[in-house]
């Protein structure tokens, strides 16, 4: 399911944008907004927050898209675990300290 939140693209002239820098940035930042800087009424870059833009770039790899792929292929098939079985599965030790304690009393 495709997450149908709304997107707010806001297009403003390079020139505000550059006598508005921090608080741009603050909304870039803070309410997740895009922002289009335009010089003589022409896009020339856009401004995104620092984190989607890692995670933008991680998904320009190959091999991240085809990881995403497999996982929802496996979601899809049903082949998942409870978050019990992965905590268990990571943390075997613990289960096995704690029953010995048990058996010891």
């Amino acid at each position: 399911m495709r997450n149908k939140h709304h997107v707010m693209v806001n297009t403003i002239p390079m020139t505000k944008a550059r006598t508005n820098l921090g608080a741009l940035a603050k909304r870039v930042h803070l309410n997740k907004e895009y922002f289009i800087l335009e010089k003589d009424g022409i896009p020339i870059i856009g401004i995104m927050d620092a984190d989607e833009l890692e995670d933008y770039l991680e998904l320009q790899d190959p091999r991240a898209r085809a990881d995403i792929k497999k996982s929802n292929e496996d979601v899809r098939a049903g082949r998942t675990r409870s978050i019990d079985e992965l905590i268990a599965e990571f943390q075997p030790h613990r289960n096995t300290k704690a029953a010995n304690k048990r058996r010891r009393v």
